[in-house]
């Protein structure tokens, strides 16, 4: 690999462009026409422009980026996360064009992109899973009789689905069958797949994951993520270890990820993800994410493994540069995502100039940023600015140097959502680990501004 396109844009671009500067390895990014003068076409040895800024334009578009990088002379392509990153059709086309894949193979990403088959792989590979229908729910079956068997309350989800959408819940057997049509054609209209299952709800759940790797000869973990603290399915702050986990359920969600991974022959990055019910002790499987993850910086800060270089390796070389035996873990490490938002304005975009800019420094503190002072957040993107991360010896303690990054960082000309991750940080819930996935939902004086 001597030339790498980056088909993506902020903090990932940069993050990605930065360890492959450090292998020797060449940079190419495409950016729209509202990124030029970004901070990652800045970070790549070179830039170029796939089209015009909305996303189907540029970012999207599979022939525009193909043709870009072979135009470049590059040799491989990162998708990075969101955009083209799981699509299975985008990862053929690069593989046809003679081009390096960075990820898993388009019939993996396949497989887990589909939340039905993704359930049943996982059930073979003896991943824990909440009770439900088996594989998509057939239009001609008795869904009432097989709702009773799961027991309400219950979800109805896409199986195309992902990323906290496509999913409906139900209450009681009177919401059951307008609830399942309504769902079938919201799949049809947004995946273009009506296909649905049944799924067993848990109440208060946390969000937690597995980090895995795999070069289809050899499988590893790298330690598990808690990534409770969201707003409608959207993650706000992550953290690794997943902290309260009892030691039986923490071994299994790892040795069955990785025992999926194996059985996937995968290759690259991964993230299982589970929710975990405190009150049951039970983990069960959601789904499979085929690429890397936002909160990936957590996990290399208590592991010291780069999982960049890793993917490029097993990419260009055919092998990860680690066993599980050389996986060992050290300390916390948190992160917050950092929004252009205001959060007492039902998180209201903010886009606009960064007049100012100020990041804090220190023993053990990271950021990951996509822009720099100066830059213009734009109105046609995730409206995430960059990722302050802090690593310590132990939980307390990253809890507390996130809190004085957090206060160190000046962002003026548009709004952030520092504020609520103070707040969350604060509440006393996130410090003995009784938050959820709903929380932020469930206290409203969250977000008035104390």
């Amino acid at each position: 690999m001597r030339k790498l396109f980056i088909a993506n844009r902020g903090e990932i671009a940069v993050r990605i462009a930065r360890t492959a500067k450090e292998m020797g390895i060449a940079t190419v990014v495409g950016v729209s026409e509202a990124d030029v003068d970004s901070l990652a076409a800045h970070s790549a040895d070179e830039h170029v422009v796939l089209g015009p800024a909305p996303a189907l334009a540029s970012y999207l578009n599979q022939d525009a980026v193909v043709a870009a990088a072979l135009e470049t002379g590059c040799d491989a392509v990162h998708p990075g996360y969101g955009f083209l990153s799981e699509k299975a059709d985008f990862a053929r086309k690069v593989a046809a064009a003679g081009l390096i894949w960075v990820g898993p193979s388009a019939e993996a990403i396949e497989t887990m992109g589909n939340k039905a088959q993704a359930r049943e792989a996982a059930r073979r590979a003896g991943v824990p899973i909440l009770k439900g229908t088996d594989g998509q729910l057939d239009p001609s079956a008795n869904a009432v009789e097989a709702a009773r068997e799961i027991g309400y309350p219950l979800v109805v989800k896409a199986s195309a689905g992902g990323g906290g959408r496509g999913i409906r819940f139900i209450h009681d057997e009177s919401e059951l069958l307008p609830t399942i049509e309504m769902a079938r054609g919201e799949a049809a209209a947004v995946f273009g797949d009506p296909a649905v299952y049944l799924e067993r709800f848990v109440e208060s759940a946390r969000h937690v994951e597995v980090q895995v790797l795999g070069d289809g000869t050899r499988f590893v973990h790298l330690g598990d993520r808690d990534c409770s603290m969201q707003r409608r399915s959207q993650k706000m702050i992550e953290e690794a270890p997943a902290p309260e986990l009892p030691d039986a359920v923490r071994e299994t969600i790892r040795e069955s990820s990785v025992e999926l991974a194996r059985q996937c022959g995968y290759t690259g990055a991964g993230t299982v993800e589970f929710l975990y019910d405190p009150v049951r002790e039970e983990a069960a499987f959601i789904e499979m994410n085929t690429r890397i993850q936002v909160e990936h910086p957590v996990t290399e800060q208590i592991t010291g493994v780069d999982l960049v270089r890793e993917q490029l390796l097993i990419a260009y070389e055919g092998s990860m540069s680690l066993s599980q035996e050389q996986v060992t873990f050290n300390g916390h490490a948190i992160e917050c995502r950092i929004n252009a938002e205001d959060p007492d304005r039902n998180f209201f975009p903010s886009p606009g100039l960064i007049q100012h800019l100020r990041w804090p420094h220190g023993p053990g503190i990271r950021v990951d940023s996509g822009v720099e002072e100066g830059s213009t957040v734009t109105p046609y993107y995730d409206s995430m600015l960059a990722k302050l991360i802090v690593h310590a010896p132990d939980r307390a303690s990253a809890v507390a140097g996130i809190l004085e990054a957090l206060e160190g960082t000046e962002i003026s000309g548009v709004k952030t959502t520092i504020p609520l991750h103070s707040r969350l940080l604060s509440r006393p819930e996130f410090a003995r680990v009784s938050h959820h996935s709903k929380f932020i939902e469930t206290a409203p004086d969250l977000l008035e501004t104390p």
